[in-house]
């Protein structure tokens, strides 16, 4: 198989079937869509391929017939019949009042009428025109019209921060998406995709019909690539890369159904040839990082969530579990899940090696107050990891809390909680994207944290305590035999006690012990 092109950021179907691009064929999975339904809803984190899905559907719906030769739909389709197709997209430019956000969507309505070949319209407020706009355009092509928006969230969560300006945006919104149960006896089809799901009753109100298949396991690889589509599409660009580690950075994005790849990763990858946060590096929302701190979020406790899935639909300008909050801006995935009755239970985790590595990074610069420090201590964490010098470390965590301002712990609320000394611990080795196990279960209790580098393991205590060290935190992995789960390793143990004091905001007790 030869190599083509490769499609970074490129959203047109068109343009990829076109001009030679890698094409990954989802359209066995858009007819699934048709067969079984009318209105739906998709919820997916950004550059998840969510644009070229609804482009895709769009040159379908119109009839395209050659840019579907030798993909899965093409058979199974009527191509004589020709529908037209009204397209809506938030996704460029930032609009920052109600004003701006409803001249764009005059501005979209009537870009629309002019593709569709309709004359102006009569009704002036939005809601009327876009009925209009449906009304007029069955009329005009004889077909039941097919709506597409793109992006739908977006005028809310770039207001985030301002909530006044996102409420305003939120309800503007849903002046628009109501016309579209109104207009059901002149729709064939209706696709909403962003990456939140705000609840229905805050932004769907008038369209309680909507199919919600975020969380349905038959399309969870709806968007992105498959550890099948990496070997049959991209084998030609698989040479000189480990799979194994492709699989360990990237794989994992889940919900419910097959794991996926962050298509802008892997293609980034195969262009660049060198593991990188790609996906992570294009725009984590600052107030993510902003909630995770506000909330004083325990960050060991962020791999191994539990969330009903009615908590993670519960997402709204007043309303921000962490949970929802994560799941859908795609730092947290489902790793498993548990129907109980009526409801279901999800258990939430990183998705992969990026993630973890790279938003405990940015974690890191929160919790410390200063972005320049935790940079500073990774590499050399991994080198004092690496020659097993244990005072080492110790003297590096003693000089990290030493040279956190004194003023920013006492002005700093994520300071003042228990959690926060484990929390900067644990997010040193997560941002270094090792192998680590939290409240690691043995028939004597739970290891605080447990690392497996370098041939070696590591098992960490943590206890805090007013002032001096009381020597506890070794005491008690020695005598609840924590180093028995992983004797049969064969690797050296070493059993690490470590004690924070709230006094001296300090390590005051680094005791080291290798298992015989």
């Amino acid at each position: 198989m030869s190599r083509k092109k490769l499609p970074i950021g490129i959203q047109t179907f068109r343009e990829i079937r076109e001009e030679g691009y890698y094409y990954v064929d989802k359209t066995g999975i858009a007819q699934q869509l048709l067969d079984e339904g009318k209105y739906y809803f998709l919820s997916r984190p950004r550059r998840f391929g969510k644009s070229l899905f609804l482009d895709t559907l769009a040159e379908l719906f119109a009839g395209n017939e050659p840019l579907f030769r030798g993909l899965a739909i093409h058979e199974h389709w009527d191509w004589n019949r020709r529908y037209p197709v009204i397209r809506i997209s938030f996704g460029g430019g930032v609009l920052q009042s109600l004003a701006a956000l409803e001249t764009r969507i005059g501005n979209l309505l009537e870009v629309n009428a002019q593709r569709l070949g309709l004359a102006t319209f009569k009704a002036t407020d939005i809601p009327s025109r876009f009925a209009e706009l449906i009304r007029e355009t069955e009329r005009v092509h004889g077909q039941r019209v097919v709506v597409l928006v793109d992006e739908y969230d977006k005028p809310i969560l770039d207001n985030f921060t301002r909530p006044e300006t996102a409420r305003e945006m939120r309800d503007g919104l849903r002046n628009l998406y109501s016309v579209i149960k109104d207009s059901d006896a002149h729709l064939r089809f209706a696709m909403l995709t962003g990456v939140s799901k705000f609840s229905k009753v805050s932004l769907f109100s008038g369209l309680n019909n909507l199919n919600d298949i975020t969380l349905d396991g038959g399309y969870s690889a709806i968007c992105g690539y498959t550890d099948e589509d990496v070997d049959t599409v991209f084998a030609p660009e698989l040479a000189g890369l480990d799979r194994d580690e492709i699989r360990t950075w990237y794989n994992g994005y889940n919900w419910a159904g097959t794991s996926v790849y962050n298509p802008f990763d892997l293609l980034l990858l195969f262009q660049k040839r060198q593991f990188h946060p790609y996906w992570f590096e294009t725009g984590t929302p600052t107030f993510l990082i902003d909630q995770l701190l506000a909330k004083r979020v325990f960050s060991p406790d962020l791999g191994r969530l539990v969330a009903m899935e009615t908590l993670l639909s519960s997402f709204d300008v007043d309303c921000m579990p962490v949970e929802a909050l994560m799941f859908q801006t795609g730092y947290l995935t489902v790793d498993s899940l548990l129907s109980m009755g009526a409801r279901t239970e999800y258990t939430l985790k990183y998705p992969n090696l990026e993630v973890q590595a790279s938003l405990n990074g940015a974690l890191l610069e929160g919790l410390t107050g200063d972005p320049s420090l935790p940079g500073r201590q990774t590499g050399q964490l991994y080198r004092l990891l690496l020659a097993n010098d244990f005072t080492g470390l110790q003297q590096l965590f003693t000089a990290f809390f030493a040279s956190i301002p004194h003023d920013w712990y006492r002005n700093s609320p994520i300071a003042q909680f228990e959690g926060y000394w484990a929390s900067v611990f644990y997010s040193h080795f997560a941002a270094l994207g090792l192998d680590i196990r939290l409240e690691d279960t043995t028939s004597h209790g739970r290891i605080d944290m447990t690392v497996l580098f370098n041939g070696s393991v590591y098992l960490f205590e943590f206890k805090v305590v007013e002032l001096v060290a009381k020597g506890k935190a070794l005491q008690q992995i020695q005598e609840r035999g924590y180093a028995e789960k992983y004797r049969a390793r064969g690797e050296p143990i070493y059993l690490i006690g470590v004690e924070f004091s709230h006094r001296q905001r300090s390590v005051v007790g680094f005791e080291v012990q290798q298992d015989k």
